[in-house]
């Protein structure tokens, strides 16, 4: 795909969402420090002192995800620390730096993180802000000499991952997108058991990521503020849906059609949709009906049918517990393949792994791509209301 193939694909993306009932964005984000988040547990004492050879990551963005969830996972990792942060909150920078024993010399204003260049602690950055700032910050991360590793989505469209991918190539560093799934037991389990066939003959994949939203505006919640997170629940929560149809197919969709909705006069919906729904065809014949909502009763669930048997997974793709539950031969079988905490550590380690190595990423930039451009394919299909045709890579048919 050429660049100006890939600019014009985030076009059209663009227009498609217009048509189809989004309202204007806002204007275009900057990181800004926020007050520390409700419910966070900071460490009562600093972590022991890195391994040899340990890599040393700057965390960039502390807010919800980062410090509930990523942040207290360093302590299980084998081969990676915290080395640096990054954040525009000076008093948030200070108490979460003195927790896990980050000196001050290597706590970061979004002004001056063009300083932690000279930082020779720090080899990797983890981006944990919102989508619509992907794209920058990994490029700034890129220029000062360090790897990557950034939340999913990857960016807000196929032009942004292609400008990622293009600075990590200049940089001669490595991109990573923090697709945990990839490293969580219960779905690498699910994984096994399709490319196996255990089920037989794939023949349905069906996935639900679904929650109802609280009262908001895109002023009080970035994940409704089209300039930062996208079209909304498909970007955020439906990716886990997306993701789970292809890495249990293991193909790509040649075709695919949507539907979209956003209730009219609803304050959360102004920006974004409300509920996206998708179908995809698949050369073999398997077809995924893929649905996420930011307006219903919450349900984390991903199925699999094939000729000779099913799997059902719920909670598919949670934090843990998940489940998962293999149908074969008229019994149901509860299957327990691992502890679904060590997803995190198991992602931070395996960027360690190919930093030191020089081990291909499991989940590369060209990854988020991928996904960025069957996303802008759904939202295509959606304003059309016609199937979308897809070549291999994603990309738009016509």
């Amino acid at each position: 795909m050429t660049r100006r193939q890939v600019i014009e694909a985030g076009t059209v993306a663009a227009a498609a969402m217009a048509s189809s009932g989004a309202l204007a964005q806002g204007p275009a984000p900057a990181a800004q420090g926020q007050p520390l988040p409700d419910g966070v547990t900071l460490p009562s004492s600093a972590p022991p002192a890195p391994r040899p050879g340990s890599v040393g990551y700057a965390i960039i963005g502390l807010g919800d995800y980062a410090l509930k969830q990523i942040m207290p996972r360093f302590a299980q990792s084998q081969r990676c620390h915290i080395a640096a942060l990054v954040s525009g909150n000076p008093e948030k920078l200070a108490r979460v730096g003195e927790a896990y024993g980050v000196p001050a010399e290597a706590r970061y204003s979004y002004e001056n993180f063009a300083d932690i260049a000279a930082n020779r602690e720090v080899e990797a950055v983890y981006i944990i802000l919102p989508t619509g700032l992907h794209a920058e910050w990994a490029e700034r991360a890129f220029a000062a000499g360090k790897h990557v590793m950034c939340e999913k989505p990857m960016a807000l469209s196929a032009a942004e991952c292609a400008r990622m991918i293009a600075a990590s190539e200049r940089a001669g560093k490595k991109l990573m997108v923090g697709y945990r799934c990839h490293f969580e037991p219960y779905n690498r389990a699910a994984m096994e058991l399709t490319r196996t066939r255990a089920l037989g003959d794939l023949r349905l994949i069906r996935t639900e990521h679904s929650y109802r939203l609280g009262p908001a505006t895109p002023a009080t919640n970035w994940r409704i503020a089209r300039a930062q997170t996208g079209g909304g629940p498909l970007e955020d929560y439906g990716i886990y849906g997306l993701q789970a149809a292809l890495y249990l197919s293991g193909e790509m969709p040649d075709r695919l059609s949507a539907s979209t909705f956003r209730p009219e006069g609803d304050p959360r919906f102004s920006e974004v949709f409300a509920h996206v729904a998708v179908q995809m065809h698949f050369p073999s014949g398997t077809v995924a009906q893929i649905v996420t909502s930011y307006d219903s009763a919450g349900i984390n669930m991903v199925e699999a049918r094939g000729t000779h048997g099913a799997l059902r997974m719920q909670p598919a793709t949670g934090y843990g517990p998940n489940a998962l539950v293999l149908e074969t031969g008229g019994t149901a079988r509860p299957l327990e393949p691992g502890d679904p905490e060590v997803q995190f550590a198991a992602m931070l380690d395996h960027l360690a792994a190919a930093i030191r190595e020089g081990t291909p990423v499991l989940t590369p930039g060209e990854m988020g791509l991928r996904d960025l451009r069957l996303m802008e394919a759904i939202y295509a299909a959606a304003a059309s209301g016609r199937s979308v045709a897809l070549n291999p890579d994603g990309t738009m048919r016509g």
